[in-house]
């Protein structure tokens, strides 16, 4: 990988992590459009870069993040990821089979934008309007609906944002919520993806892999990249939301996955 696809894989992971279009899948393209995606720091890279879209959580909602006397806050987002934790761990090898093919993951893409066509119409009567509100049994059911995700093409985000408004949020608590989740969640993934996986018939291990070449600083590079491209698409998907709803997201991943889908079936 050189450093433009490194930036270019980057934007796409700033763009894309917290809207509900799976950031999993438009990586996974654009590393098999460039014919890159084998190659084992390039797997660890779409994983690790995700330290960028988590700072840029904390750093817009730092007030929410570094007010130490509310501990219900840190409990419910500690109890709502171990799901994900534990499933994840269990599901690993199966996720790294589908991660190398870009056909099941299009028809995905696909399935969740006809989802998110109806999920306004589906949840009209939202009851929890802030973060607040959100009983510890509500959060650890959300933080089940995020394992939906760990199929690629699903999308965190979405997942976590059904999940949210089936449990009564609205949609701009229920998207809240699940940037809020996506710290930890993300935070571990990448911990566990650089000190702990192994890769490759060498079974080098994440840093490892980070110290060769220019790796180091191609991870710094996509790190500062998708931290400030995330504020940005964070910032303009509230906006969205509240005005529009999901349907020009569930339209977007319908016209995405289908034209990944013809390119990946006719032309690899």
């Amino acid at each position: 990988m050189d450093f433009i696809q490194a930036i270019i894989i980057a934007i796409i992971e700033g763009l894309t992590e917290y809207l509900p279009i799976s950031s999993t899948a438009h990586m996974v393209f654009a590393s098999s459009y460039y014919g890159i995606q084998e190659d084992d720091f390039v797997k660890l890279f779409q994983v690790s870069i995700q330290l960028g879209a988590i700072l840029a959580v904390v750093a817009l909602y730092w007030k929410k993040f570094f007010d130490f006397t509310k501990i219900d806050f840190y409990m419910k987002l500690a109890l709502a990821v171990i799901p994900a934790l534990l499933l994840g761990k269990l599901f690993d090898e199966m996720i790294e089979e589908v991660l190398g093919n870009p056909v099941p993951i299009a028809i995905v893409l696909i399935v969740g934008g006809v989802v998110l066509l109806f999920v306004d119409n589906y949840f009209k009567n939202p009851t929890v309007f802030k973060e607040e509100d959100i009983t510890v049994k509500k959060a650890i059911t959300i933080g089940v609906w995020q394992c939906l995700a760990m199929m690629p093409g699903t999308s965190r985000a979405a997942a976590s944002i059904i999940g949210g408004m089936q449990q009564g949020l609205t949609r701009q608590a229920a998207a809240e919520f699940s940037f809020f989740l996506a710290v930890p969640t993300m935070l571990a993934v990448t911990t566990y993806s650089i000190l702990i996986k192994e890769y490759g018939s060498a079974e080098t291990k994440g840093y490892e892999l980070m110290m060769e070449g220019d790796n180091l600083k191609l991870f710094a590079i996509g790190s500062i990249i998708a931290f400030v491209v995330a504020i940005i698409a964070i910032k303009g998907f509230i906006g969205v939301i509240k005005k529009y709803g999901f349907k020009p997201w569930g339209w977007y991943r319908i016209i995405a996955g289908a034209a990944l889908l013809a390119y990946f079936t006719m032309y690899k």
